[in-house]
Formats: structure tokens, sequence, C-alpha cells
């Protein structure tokens, strides 16, 4: 049972100008709900703010980093954390707007991810500036198996056409070195080394002042723009949108909407023989799955 006294996210300051930021629903697969992501852009906005702090790294408590959003209906009844117009396509709308608040903050953002890093958690890994992965890691986007393309399609622009086309039409996840390999990350480490080995990386970025870095930051987000990446991903929301009008996305979503998501993940699943009905270590065994939008 989760604690609702406890924060949903943690923040501490591991070295002198790292603020770290620690997704905190483990028994929850760290799950992103709506409370969840109302208090993570409150503490990303803060440390944006904080003059001491030059650098944010944003990890997982517990098994892995998140296994994706939370579509457990009392997730659904929380208020989202800042407004999106409504309307057809809301949902990927809303996400793409909370991807490039990331995008545009000032300071760096360094995702840690370990363990499972499944749908709208990629998402929110790919927002960040730099990611780095244990040896560990699983990064997948498995509701193209059944509900619609990703809510933020970065794929083609991380991973490129053969990887992204691949990873579209089978929903299978990368392993932590092929997902280094065609660049969705920077570097893998081994598990035991990836903390250390991230906040020496942080420390280096620190060292450079905070007025150049965010220029410098800017320097390569215009050069992306600049070939498209903001508009082709704002025109992505609407292939989402029109996927969730699709007989297939309905019926995942009426399993969702009755309360069984766990069986619309096993059905969606099963037949791959990987994700939640895979063993030893499913990426969903709570009463709250994510991993779905």
């Amino acid at each position: 049972m989760e604690d609702a006294s406890l924060p949903l996210v943690l923040s501490d300051t591991p070295q002198a100008g790292i603020r770290r930021l620690t997704l905190n629903r483990p028994e929850k697969r760290n799950a992103l709900s709506n409370a969840l992501r109302t208090e993570l852009f409150a503490a990303l906005e803060d440390a944006d703010n904080d003059a001491e702090v030059r650098v944010i790294v944003l990890r997982g408590a517990g098994s892995c980093f998140s296994a994706g959003y939370d579509l457990s209906p009392e997730a659904s009844r929380q208020v989202p954390p800042y407004h999106t117009a409504g309307g057809v396509g809301f949902w990927p709308r809303h996400v793409v707007e909370g991807v490039f608040r990331i995008w545009d903050l000032a300071k760096p953002v360094v995702a840690q991810v370990h363990g499972w890093c499944l749908a709208g958690a990629t998402e929110l890994a790919t927002a960040c500036d730099l990611i780095y992965l244990s040896d560990d890691a699983q990064i997948g986007y498995p509701p193209v198996r059944g509900m619609s393309p990703p809510d933020t399609q970065f794929h083609p622009w991380l991973c490129g056409l053969r990887s992204a086309m691949e990873q579209m039409l089978t929903g299978d996840a990368l392993s932590a070195q092929e997902a280094v390999r065609v660049g969705f990350a920077n570097r893998a480490f081994p598990a035991e080394e990836l903390e250390s080995e991230v906040l020496k990386i942080a420390e280096r970025i620190a060292k450079i002042p905070p007025e150049v870095q965010q220029i410098n930051k800017r320097s390569v987000h215009r050069a992306m723009e600049a070939m498209g990446l903001r508009s082709a991903i704002r025109a992505g929301t609407e292939m989402q949108a029109l996927a969730m009008t699709t007989e297939a996305s309905r019926q995942t979503f009426a399993g969702f909407r009755a309360g069984d998501v766990r069986g619309a993940l096993d059905a969606r699943d099963g037949t791959f023989g990987d994700y939640r009905t895979s063993v030893p270590d499913r990426p969903e065994k709570t009463s709250a799955p994510a991993d779905t939008r």
C-alpha cells in the first residue's frame, strides 16, 4: 500500500552544484501518475531557478527508473500538473508540452536509468539532455502493440529510421548496449557503478558557468529544431490521437477503464512472452501497473 504522506519526488544535493531528484514510488515501479508528475515539474523548476544548482540528475527509486504512466483508475482522476487545451489529442499534446518544458530548462538535466524504462518513462528520459544506463536497463515502448505510437515520437530523431521502425513494428525492448548503439543513450555502466559514474559526469558539467552552459545546451537544441524536431514531434501527437480511434486501441482501453490493467497488459504482451508476461522480474507486478501510454 502506498503511503500518501511520503513525497513522490525526493530531492538531495550529493555534491556542490548538483541537484538530484528521485522518483519515489518504488512499490509501483515509479509509475508516472499526475500527482508524481506535479511534484516532479515543481522540483525541476525549483532547481532551474536555484542559483546554487548547475546540473540536475533524475533517477528512480527501487528496482527501476520507471515502468511508464500510471493507468490505474485512481491515477486517471488526478489533476494534471499544468494546463493543456482540451479536445481530441489532449493527452499526447499534454505530454509533448511537458517534454519541451524539460527540454527548455536552462540547467542541464541528466537521466540516470536502471532497470525498466518503458513507454512514458522513455519519453521522460529523452526529455533530458543526457542519458546514462545501467547495463541491466531495458528500454521499450510496448503500447505500439495494440494502442498507439508514442505520445512523443522521438525514435526517428534519436535512433534513426531502421531502428525506430523496428521498435515501432515490434514493441520489443532494447538492451542497454543496444540503446547506446542506436543513439537512445550516451553510455552504459555496470549497475553498481552507475551512480558514481553519473556523479562524475555531473561534476564535470557543473564546472562550466551556468550562463555559458545554457547557451551550450541551446546551440544543440536549435540545430535539431532547425531540422524540424520540435514541429515533427508536435505533429506526431495527431498520429497518436488518430491511433486511439482504432478498434484495437478501444478494446485495450476498455480493460483499463474496467480496472483490469494487468489483464489488458497480459493480453497485449502474452504472445510475445516479454515485459510483465516474462519471468522472473515483471515490470508491473503492483496494484497500479504502468507502461502503457
